[in-house]
């Protein structure tokens, strides 16, 4: 996804900058593509890949807000723990 920030790419060009194979790098193109976050464009023989910003801004939103549950019951446990260890 990084590799999509500064602006549409083709699949070659994303191939060079990761460990992975191009099928392996197409198939997650096409998986995120479904979810609707990485959605693309035909420019003669080629497909640029580009971000799409609101499909991130929902995913950022339920991440943040399952981070923030699972952070306080990390911490609500560490509390408990923390007073079960007290004499």
């Amino acid at each position: 996804m990084r590799l999509l920030v500064p602006g549409p790419r083709p699949v070659g060009m994303i191939v060079t900058e990761l460990p992975i194979s191009r099928p392996a790098v197409s198939k997650h193109l096409r998986i995120l593509e479904k979810a609707e976050r990485v959605p693309h464009e035909r420019q003669g023989n080629r497909n640029l890949f580009r971000l799409n910003p609101v499909g991130f801004a929902v995913a950022c939103r339920w991440l943040g807000a399952f981070w923030d549950k699972g952070l306080n019951r990390f911490t609500a446990v560490a509390k408990a723990l923390e007073e079960k260890d007290r004499p």
